[in-house]
């Protein structure tokens, strides 16, 4: 039964009308006509030109006659690479339609010469969509015409295979890449041990890193961390650690310690208890972890509950010279005023101000929450107005949260004064904020307040 589409429609905040008449001085100026608008070296205005990518974009997503619907477009003069490869990016999750784009400005437009840059980002799509004869019709397009394929592209696509459960094909591409003049580099050795792991091939994997080694390859983060989170994956920490140490035994060091790769690979597959341990030991014996791997923890132990234990765990880890990132600051905070710690959260606060970083609204909100549920108003307004002038200005996140725990509070005057404030820094509060001050005005009797704020909405809101 043949189904038919429906034509496109375009919701982008123009109306047909506008878009339309985008479109006619788009053809205006392809055809050379008269006028004093400043061109760019594409022949179009920038607002012009990416709205016709965008026009055109969407003829390819929705249109079943895409080339003839494109023909009726008079575009010729500004197909060139640029606009092909932004066509083929912006519809990078429509694999057939975009080869059909693609020939279509191969064969209607003769001015148009294809460069690796196209070539490449749809064989991406195609891969991605699972067009595989679609896409080696491609490869072998870009090998009759002397293109070389990327070590990065050839990667996407073993991972891509790997993925779907191709191995058999993701080593068939790996063994014939003599053949598309590209070589076996780090990356491309990288994304087949992704793919024998995939299938739990653990001794292919291993036998693969022998192969890289005898070929001259050297091993990177991402060579050690796929086969360790692969082994961790499967329980096999014995086997992961007794890698690494062998590894390192012949002069080939992962580039962070291995203890650090051990437990990204245990908090990967799921085993924090382990992670722990392991986290555990290393900091009797004086060592800390890598920033990352610390950071990945926090969040496992935040999200499980662990709080008070991730907290004992960052002291003891500072206490032996860690040097914590923003992100690490974040999540510390963050969990600190979670449970209503917030001496701790202050103190992690004034750390990382000591250690040069301006306190950005993310950082200060949870202990600005954690002050208003305990109860602690005038603290909030102090800390609050510390921030506006030491710290990041808050963004409009922050005043909502803000003047939601004031209303719940019954500190609704506090919570107009806010809402007024937002206003003075052109932060638009959204309409619920105003609902929840009004009322909270008029249930506590400041009924002339709750009319100004109101006021203050319709002028707002242009009603």
């Amino acid at each position: 039964m043949l189904t038919l589409r429906k034509a496109p429609t375009f919701t982008t905040g123009t109306t047909i009308f506008n878009f339309i008449k985008t479109l006619t001085t788009a053809t205006n100026f392809i055809q050379g006509s008269g006028g004093t608008t400043t061109t760019t070296a594409r022949g179009l205005p920038n607002d012009d030109y990416f709205a016709t990518i965008h026009h055109i974009s969407n003829i390819v997503r929705r249109d079943i006659y895409l080339e003839r619907t494109l023909n009726k477009m008079r575009i010729s003069n500004i197909v060139n690479s640029e606009l092909v490869y932004r066509v083929l990016r912006s519809c990078c999750s429509c694999g057939i339609e975009s080869f059909r784009f693609f020939n279509w400005a191969r064969t209607h437009h003769p001015n148009y010469d294809p460069t690796t840059l196209e070539f490449e980002e749809l064989l991406r799509i195609l891969a991605k969509t699972r067009h595989w004869e679609t896409m080696w019709k491609v490869a072998q397009s870009m090998k009759t015409q002397n293109f070389p394929i990327s070590p990065s592209v050839v990667s996407f696509i073993i991972e891509q295979y790997a993925k779907h459960g191709l191995i058999d094909q993701a080593v068939d591409l790996f063994n014939g890449l003599k053949n598309f003049d590209c070589p076996q580099t780090t990356e491309v050795y990288n994304s087949l041990l992704f793919a024998l792991c995939e299938v739990k091939n653990f001794q292919g994997a291993y036998a693969l890193i022998r192969r890289m080694i005898r070929k001259g390859s050297v091993p990177d983060k991402k060579t050690y961390s796929v086969l360790v989170n692969a082994w961790c994956s499967a329980g096999k920490m014995r086997e992961a650690q007794e890698f690494l140490e062998e590894m390192s035994k012949k002069g080939y060091k992962p580039p962070v310690r291995g203890r650090d790769l051990l437990i990204d690979g245990l908090l990967n597959a799921g085993y924090l208890e382990s992670a722990k341990g392991l986290v555990r030991k290393m900091s009797k014996g004086g060592y800390v972890p890598d920033v990352s791997t610390f950071n990945c923890l926090a969040e496992a132990l935040s999200k499980s509950g662990e709080i008070d234990f991730c907290i004992d765990l960052f002291n003891d880890v500072c206490g032996l010279g860690f040097c914590p990132d923003t992100d690490t600051y974040k999540i510390m905070i963050t969990v600190t005023s979670k449970i209503g710690r917030v001496d701790e959260g202050f103190k992690i606060l004034h750390r990382s101000i000591e250690d040069g970083h301006k306190p950005f609204p993310s950082l200060y909100a949870p202990i600005l929450k954690a002050l208003c549920r305990r109860g602690q108003f005038d603290d909030a307004f102090s800390f609050f107005a510390d921030m506006k002038v030491k710290g990041h200005p808050p963004n409009r996140p922050v005043y909502t949260m803000l003047i939601r725990m004031c209303v719940r509070g019954g500190r609704c005057v506090e919570a107009g004064n806010y809402l007024m404030e937002m206003t003075e820094l052109n932060l638009s509060p959204m309409s619920q904020s105003f609902d929840m001050v009004c009322d909270g005005l008029k249930n506590c009797g400041k009924h002339d307040l709750a009319k100004r704020m109101e006021q203050l909405e319709i002028s707002l809101r242009g009603i």
